[in-house]
């Protein structure tokens, strides 16, 4: 049995770039293996937030962790910010990292560009140590993320690394998982680029809660080329591809197999064929998270995760606070 952990962040509603990239495959995993799936509350704080509006976000993403086919049996669902040992444990692994390797982060590099009017807040540089706490902390085996997060993965091992050997082996070094199919699935109206539910244009992504008539409207208008032949060649043809790979996984096809179905016919009905596998996958996860949204059940489920979590994180913030020294020891 292995130990799994992920986390997403509850800014806005999941796109169907989420699911099929990372969301999906949670559902899988559960058998057989340990699994805790955290909403990262905190980590949305790097950037201002509406604070009623992160709170019904944090509630709405674990909506749609359930929904989606997570089993509170056999999962462990929480909220990050109601486990102190994250925040606890990130201070101790900043004081393990270096400045130098903080700053070499894409993403820093990416987000801080974006934020030089108001001034670049601290914790956009100093996230990935609190992304490490919420990995180690459970003492993780596999990190199913996407390509993007790769790079913070690799200095969540090398931190685990470098503080076991300056203390003494306290943290599991994590494997990395990034799925091979689906683990990137790109923006509908620049297919060079990932989805996103940050892009300000609301074309280039479906969420996982659009309705039937939103989601056949971006699909249609989604960016193609102009040779009008469904065939898979992610260079010279990104957006058929990308819709090829969406198709692919919601209806359970191979690409080859959608190729050859599609080889005499525009881009009309393939677009359309393609948003009702989508259409079909969502509609069914929609409805059990309404009715999870408006029953106290959510709030249980969040309370026995909680619980948990706390149990479990709190033993290997122990330890660490002891390599470090910061336990006190009665005389």
């Amino acid at each position: 049995m292995s130990k799994i952990f992920s986390g997403i962040q509850p800014s806005g509603t999941l796109t169907l770039g989420n699911y099929l990239g990372a969301m999906k495959n949670f559902v899988d995993m559960q058998d057989g293996n340990e699994c805790f799936f955290c909403i990262v509350d905190q980590h949305a704080i790097t950037v201002p937030q509406d604070r009623l509006a992160l709170r019904e976000n944090s509630r709405s993403l674990a909506a749609l962790y359930l929904a989606a086919g997570i089993d509170p049996d056999k999962s462990t669902v929480f909220i990050q910010s109601e486990v102190p040992a994250h925040a606890q444990l990130a201070w101790i692994l900043q004081c393990t990292s270096y400045i130098g390797e903080l700053e070499r982060m894409t993403q820093f590099k990416d987000k801080s560009l974006k934020q030089k009017e108001g001034g670049v807040s601290a914790g956009l540089l100093t996230y990935p140590p609190l992304m490490a706490a919420d990995i180690l902390l459970y003492n993780t085996d596999i990190v199913p993320v996407g390509e993007d997060q790769k790079q913070h993965l690799e200095l969540t091992r090398n931190l685990a690394e470098r503080f076991n050997n300056r203390y003494y082996e306290v943290f599991k070094v994590p494997e990395v998982q990034i799925p091979k199919v689906g683990a990137r699935i790109m923006s509908l109206t620049d297919p060079t680029k990932k989805m996103s539910k940050s892009d300000d244009n609301k074309k280039a992504f479906i969420s996982m809660l659009d309705d039937e008539k939103q989601i056949m409207k971006k699909v249609k208008s989604a960016v193609t080329d102009s040779e009008g032949i469904v065939r898979y060649d992610k260079e010279n043809k990104p957006g058929v591809s990308n819709l090829l790979t969406i198709y692919s996984i919601c209806a359970n096809r191979s690409i080859e197999e959608l190729v050859e179905a599609y080889k005499d016919k525009g881009y009309g009905e393939f677009k359309t064929d393609t948003a009702e596998a989508i259409i079909n996958v969502l509609k069914p996860i929609q409805e059990r998270y309404h009715q999870l949204m408006e029953s106290e059940k959510l709030d249980d489920i969040l309370d026995e995760g909680a619980e948990r979590a706390n149990r479990a994180a709190s033993k290997t913030l122990q330890k660490a606070m002891n390599a470090v020294g910061l336990v006190r020891k009665r005389r």
